[in-house]
């Protein structure tokens, strides 16, 4: 082969290697459609976080396998049922918002009645899992390493849980019991008790009492004072001047006179304070919490059980939830107008 042929030759080599640089470059960035009616798959990981709370991980291999088979009770050919993952997502958005049932299903192109069973459908299959969620340890040695946390954020000893109740606003119910939920601020409510545990995790739960009923009251009918009087559970429990002071349940000094008393009521508040924090941190991820919830009694109180249940299962699979920038007075407006722009339902 002369020489003009080997430049031929090379140069249809560089050729080749140019067409197979822009293939690999068309298929790294060509242009990807997505399924607008699949949010697993129109949103990027982040996006959906933001919009359902939970990883697509957590949602489809976590929280889905403990409700399917209930929710694929019933399903049948006719009509177009609702997949059970929809059924979820739309749940999860609800928590995520609290919005009105009629938004929740124009952005699903469903109607409110769909979005109404589905919520109480979900709500009350997750809150049966309560007992596998929310327990307080089971063994002695959980039991001690639970304390040894506690021990570790302000030296307070033999500390196993932080008890306190938290108002949940809901809607007028009606009827000629209504005014016993009317809460001493004045609106309707839920008094929910929580007992929580060093990780921040809901340890106990009592959702049963109208606004109206006092925290101690409260404690007084709940099973988690006779394990402690029965020594099921070993340690104190930690709580704010609501409640009476017991063996096993301290409370602040109210006018503390010596340096003990100072360092104690101390250590107290820091301790009692993680309380504080899993309200908080509960209610930043289900906003539906901090809103009133305009749905049936019943209903609310499955919803309250089922979002306790699903911040523990955030804590174990380590799905930490941040506060994200999206405005959620804002988010419906936000969401119908890029369904409009898009033409997508999500």
């Amino acid at each position: 082969m002369d020489e003009d042929n080997f430049d031929d030759f090379f140069d249809y080599l560089d050729h080749l290697e140019v067409i197979e640089a822009y293939r690999r470059r068309d298929r790294l960035f060509k242009r990807y459609i997505r399924d607008g009616e699949n949010p697993l798959e129109f949103y990027e990981d982040v996006e959906f976080r933001k919009r359902y709370r939970f990883s697509k991980h957590v949602v489809t291999n976590v929280i889905l396998p403990l409700i399917l088979d209930g929710l694929q009770i019933g399903i049948n050919n006719r009509g177009l049922p609702v997949s059970p993952l929809i059924k979820l997502l739309i749940c999860l958005r609800f928590y995520a918002t609290g919005n009105f049932q009629n938004v929740t299903g124009d952005l699903r192109k469903v109607s409110q009645a769909t979005v109404s069973q589905t919520i109480k459908q979900v709500s009350v299959l997750l809150a049966e899992q309560l007992g596998n969620f929310i327990k307080f340890p089971d063994n002695e040695n959980e039991q001690r390493i639970n304390i040894i946390k506690f021990n570790a954020i302000a030296g307070f000893p033999s500390v196993s849980g932080c008890i306190d109740c938290t108002h949940i606003s809901i809607g007028n119910p009606g009827g000629d019991d209504a005014e016993v939920y009317r809460n001493r601020k004045g609106y309707f409510s839920l008094n929910v008790q929580l007992v929580a545990g060093p990780r921040m995790e809901i340890l106990d739960i009592v959702v049963r009492h109208p606004g109206s009923t006092h925290d101690s009251v409260i404690f007084d009918r709940s099973a988690v004072r006779v394990r402690f009087e029965q020594g099921q559970i070993r340690g104190l429990l930690l709580g704010d001047n609501g409640y009476a002071c017991r063996p096993y349940l301290l409370t602040p000094v109210i006018y503390p006179t010596t340096q003990q008393e100072e360092n104690y009521n101390r250590a107290h508040k820091r301790t009692r304070n993680l309380i504080e924090r899993v309200n908080g941190l509960w209610k930043r991820r289900f906003p539906c919490l901090h809103r009133t919830l305009t749905i049936k009694v019943d209903t609310s109180v499955a919803v309250i059980c089922a979002t306790a249940v699903l911040h523990n299962i955030a804590l174990q699979y380590g799905d930490n939830f941040q506060q994200d920038d999206v405005d959620l007075e804002n988010v419906d407006v936000y969401e119908n107008n890029e369904n409009n722009i898009l033409g997508l339902a999500f």
